[in-house]
C-alpha cells in the first residue's frame, strides 16, 4: 500500500476533529437556523458542515403545559432559542409532566415489570424533525433549568418529509448513559460525544429520565451539525472509541436487530448434544426461577443452545409478565406473531412506545390479542399511535379479565371509539392522558365500570362539562382511590362537592391548573373535611388558595405527603408552620411563586422541618 494513504487518513481526520470542536466551541451569535463551515484548502475532501435547528415537534410522550397554548409544551423546541443563556423558570420552554420520584410513592403509582434490562432507564420521549437530513456529526441540547434529565439520543433513517417512507424504519442510538446528578439548576449546552451511523438522518429522538432532578427539567432547543455526505472517520481506520463499544452494539452483534431478534423467536434448528451437563440433575422449577431473571433478548439466545433450555425458555410461564417497551424500535408484526405461542398464558403486557410508523399494523396486533388476550390483567400502550377503533373494540372483547389500561397520549384514537372501553366492567385502573375521549363515551365508561380505583383525565380537552362527569364519578365511582384532573378547565365547585360526597376513598387528586376553582366558594375547605385519606392534592396554579384552605387540610387531612400550591398569592409562612406541624408525614412540598413565601422563610422551614422537601423555583 502506498504511504501517502495512511498519511491523508490522518490528516483527513485531524482536520475533521478540528471543524467538530469549531463547531461546539462557537459563540451563540454564530448559531444561526442553518450556516455552512467551509475548508479554505482543497487539498482534502472535507463535507460541508450543516448547522440546523429542530423544524417540527413531531411527537412526544408528555408535556407539563396545555394542549391549547405554548406554555411549557414540547412545541417550544421547534425553533431558535427562547431563553438560553438564561437561567430559570420559563414558559417558553419544554416542560415534561414529571420530576424526581414523587410520582413513585402515590397513591396511583404502578409496579415496575420485571426483566426490565438495567440499560433501559427511559421516561418520557421526544422526536424533532430538521429540515435536512445529514449524517450527524455533533448534537448540541440547551437546557435552561435543571439539566441532567437526557439519557438517549437516537437517529432515525425514516424522512417525515419524504413522499416515499421507507420499507424498513432503522433507529441508531447516537448516545446513551444512564442518568447523572447535575450540581445546581444552571443553564447549560449539553454537547454528548455520538457515535457515527451509515445513513443521514433528519428525525432525531431526546429520551429523558428526570428521576435524580429536584425539580422540572426545561429544554430550549435543539442543534444537529451534520454533513451531507458520509465522513471520512465513518471509513474503517485502526482507530476504535472505546465509548462506542457498549451493550446496544453487542445485541447487534449477537443478533437482537429487528430482523435477527424475529429470527430468534421462531428458531426451531438446535445443537444436538449428547446431555445437557448439570441442568439434567435440576428440578424444573428451578431452572424456570434462574431463568426468570433474564432479559427476552437473553432468553433469546439461550434458547439456541439446546432442546432443554429451548423448551424452558419458551415455556409459556415465563412470559407472565411481559415489557417490551425497552425494545419499541425493534418490534414489529412479525415480532408478536413469533411470541404469540409463548404468551397463552400472559397477565401483564407493555406495548407502550411500539408499533409506531407502521412497524405494528391494526391486524398483527388484533391476531396477538386474540391469541394472548384471553388472561389478560394489565395493558400498557402509552403513545400507540397504530390504535385505532378497531383496536379497542378487540381490546374489549378478547380480554375479559383486564384491570388496569393504560392509553396516555395515544393522540390518534378517534372520539367514539372510547366507547368500546364501557364493557370492560372489570376495570379497576384507566389512564386516559392526552387522548380525545369525549364526554358521552366517559360518561358510559363511568357508568359500568364501577369498580374503577384510579383514573387519570389529565389534558382531555375534549370534555365539556367536567361537573358532570365529577357528578357521575361521586354516583358510581365509590372505590375510586386516585383522580387526576390536570387542566380541566371548566370544573366548578359544585362538582367538587359532587366528587368529594360521593369520593370518600379518594387518596390521591390533582386539581392542578384548573382555573375556573375558587376559594372563595368553599371548594377546598369542603374538600379537606370530606376526604380525611388524602394523601397528595395538586392545586397547582389556584392563586386563590388562601389560610384558610391549608388551615382546614392541617386539621382533617393528618395523612398527605405531597402538596403543591404553586403560584399562589394568600398563603402565610404561619399556615404552613401549622400545616408542617400537623401532617408528620409530609414529604412534598411545592411553593414556587408563592409571593408570600421568600427563600428566607423557605430556609426557616426546611431548618425546622428538615425530612419536607421544599420547593421554591425561580426566574431570572
Amino acid at each position: 500500500m502506498s504511504p501517502v494513504f495512511p498519511m491523508l487518513t490522518v490528516l483527513s481526520m485531524f482536520y475533521y476533529m478540528c471543524l467538530r470542536r469549531r463547531a461546539r466551541t462557537a459563540t451563540r451569535g454564530e448559531m444561526n437556523s442553518r450556516r455552512a463551515i467551509e475548508s479554505n484548502t482543497r487539498a482534502l475532501p472535507i463535507n460541508v458542515e450543516i448547522v440546523q435547528y429542530a423544524k417540527e415537534v413531531l411527537d412526544f410522550s408528555s408535556h407539563y403545559g396545555s394542549e391549547n397554548s405554548m406554555s411549557y409544551t414540547m412545541w417550544n423546541l421547534a425553533g431558535i432559542p427562547n431563553v438560553y443563556p438564561s437561567s430559570g423558570d420559563f414558559t417558553q420552554t419544554a416542560v415534561f409532566r414529571t420530576y424526581g420520584t414523587w410520582w413513585d410513592r402515590c397513591p396511583s403509582a404502578r409496579l415496575p415489570f420485571k426483566r426490565t434490562p438495567p440499560t433501559f432507564c427511559s421516561q418520557d420521549y421526544v422526536e424533532l424533525a430538521f429540515e435536512e437530513p445529514v449524517y450527524p456529526t455533533a448534537v448540541h441540547i440547551l437546557e435552561t433549568y435543571h439539566p441532567g434529565a437526557v439519557v438517549r439520543i437516537l437517529a432515525c433513517s425514516a424522512n417525515p418529509y419524504s413522499q416515499n417512507p421507507p420499507a424498513e424504519v432503522r433507529w441508531e442510538i447516537l448516545w446513551s448513559e444512564a442518568p447523572t446528578k447535575v450540581n445546581g439548576p444552571q443553564a447549560r449546552q449539553f454537547t454528548p460525544c455520538i457515535k457515527q451511523i451509515n445513513f443521514p438522518t433528519n428525525l432525531i429522538r431526546l429520551e429523558v429520565n428526570s428521576s435524580l432532578l429536584d425539580y422540572y427539567t426545561e429544554l430550549d432547543a435543539v442543534v444537529l451539525h451534520g454533513v451531507k455526505e458520509r465522513p471520512v472517520l465513518s471509513l474503517k481506520t485502526s482507530m476504535i472509541d472505546m465509548n462506542d463499544i457498549d451493550e446496544d452494539e453487542d445485541e447487534e452483534k449477537y443478533g437482537c436487530g429487528m430482523d435477527t431478534l424475529n429470527k430468534q423467536f421462531s428458531i426451531v434448528t438446535l445443537r444436538e448434544w449428547p446431555t445437557n451437563g448439570y441442568f439434567d440433575k435440576l428440578p424444573y422449577e428451578l431452572i424456570q426461577l434462574i431463568l426468570s431473571h433474564l432479559t427476552v433478548p437473553d432468553l433469546c439466545r439461550l434458547a439456541q443452545t439446546c432442546k432443554l433450555l429451548y423448551q424452558h425458555c419458551c415455556d409459556p410461564l415465563q412470559y407472565i409478565h411481559l415489557s417490551l417497551q425497552p425494545y419499541w424500535a425493534r418490534i414489529n408484526d412479525t415480532s408478536l406473531e413469533y411470541l404469540q405461542s409463548r404468551c397463552t398464558l400472559i397477565q401483564w403486557l407493555n406495548l407502550s412506545w411500539t408499533g409506531n410508523r407502521g412497524a405494528i399494523s391494526v391486524s398483527g396486533f388484533s391476531r396477538f390479542l386474540k391469541v394472548c388476550g384471553s388472561e389478560l390483567v394489565r395493558l400498557e400502550l402509552s403513545c400507540g399511535h397504530f390504535l385505532n377503533e378497531t383496536c379497542l373494540e378487540v381490546i374489549t372483547e378478547t380480554c375479559p379479565n383486564l384491570q388496569e389500561l393504560n392509553l396516555s397520549s395515544c393522540d390518534k384514537i378517534p372520539p367514539q371509539a372510547f366507547n368500546h372501553i364501557a364493557k370492560v366492567g372489570s376495570l379497576k385502573r384507566l389512564i386516559l392522558y392526552r387522548t380525545k375521549v369525549e364526554q358521552t363515551a366517559l360518561l358510559s365508561i363511568l357508568n359500568f365500570c364501577s369498580e374503577l380505583q384510579h383514573l387519570s383525565l389529565g389534558s382531555c380537552v375534549m370534555i365539556e362539562d367536567y361537573d358532570l362527569i365529577a357528578s357521575m364519578m361521586g354516583a358510581k365511582c365509590k372505590k375510586l382511590r386516585s383522580l387526576d384532573l390536570w387542566r380541566c378547565k371548566n370544573i366548578t365547585e359544585s362538582g367538587i362537592a359532587e366528587l368529594a360526597s360521593g369520593c370518600q376513598l379518594l387518596e390521591e387528586l390533582d386539581l392542578g391548573w384548573c382555573p375556573t376553582l375558587q376559594s372563595s366558594t368553599g371548594c377546598f375547605t369542603n374538600l379537606a373535611r370530606k376526604l380525611p385519606n388524602l394523601q397528595k392534592l395538586f392545586l397547582t396554579a389556584n392563586r386563590s388558595v388562601c389560610d384558610t384552605d391549608i388551615e382546614e387540610l392541617a386539621a382533617n387531612c393528618t395523612r398527605l405527603r405531597q402538596l403543591d400550591i404553586l403560584g399562589t398569592r394568600m398563603v402565610s409562612p404561619a399556615s404552613l408552620r401549622k400545616l408542617l406541624e400537623s401532617c408528620k408525614d409530609l414529604s412534598l412540598l411545592d411553593v414556587s411563586f408563592c409571593s408570600q413565601i421568600d427563600n428566607r422563610v423557605v430556609l426557616e422551614l426546611n431548618a425546622n422541618f428538615p425530612n419536607v422537601f421544599i420547593k421554591k423555583s425561580f426566574t431570572q
